[in-house]
């Protein structure tokens, strides 16, 4: 069974976006679905997500597991695949509007305080599919760029969508059939 994991960004919450609309979509379609209140996501923080999503004895990583992360929650992702242990690969990893420094931005310095072993977290997951605006009000498209180089992964280059969030994007962004056709189809 497809297990797909949807991790939010900072200050943010599973009932925001497009998550909650995802995890209906991919439940309709057998997938189990596991949206966390990510703790403290004000200050994202590598290990205390890490701690808190792999304390979870009901959820598993697999060859089935696919992971959806936007913004700080895409940064995790590549965390907690270095956290998995050995041999734990699995399918595919949607990092929306992912980012490689803490954009000058304090509260995201607990996502940067060790360096990613890039290796260890390619050899994770069969795949990785970054989507990324050409007008990001944050998130500078080289970062994206940079870090699709180091995993081997496809850039999707999505225009004019901004953060891929209602706050910057509008209630378009209460929904997102783009990703969903990805994950089906992949």
């Amino acid at each position: 069974m497809k297990n797909t994991l949807i991790l939010h960004g900072t200050g943010g919450n599973p009932k925001e976006n497009w998550f909650d609309w995802l995890r209906l979509e991919l439940e309709k379609q057998n997938h189990k679905v596991w949206v966390p209140q990510l703790p403290n996501s004000e200050e994202p923080n590598i290990e205390r997500y890490n701690k808190f999503i792999l304390n979870n004895k009901d959820w598993e990583f697999n060859s089935e597991s696919i992971l959806v992360g936007h913004s700080s929650g895409a940064v995790e992702i590549l965390g907690l695949l270095e956290a998995l242990p050995e041999g734990t690969v699995l399918d595919t990893c949607y990092l929306v509007g992912v980012f490689e420094n803490d954009l000058g931005w304090n509260a995201l310095n607990g996502l940067f305080r060790e360096p990613f072993n890039f290796k260890t977290i390619k050899n994770k997951s069969k795949r990785f599919i970054l989507i990324h605006s050409d007008n990001d009000p944050y998130i500078p498209l080289e970062q994206a760029k940079n870090i699709r180089e180091k995993l081997d992964g496809v850039l999707i280059l999505l225009r004019g969508q901004k953060h891929f969030s209602v706050s910057t994007a509008g209630n378009k962004y209460k929904r997102f059939p783009f990703l969903l056709d990805l994950i089906l189809n992949n």
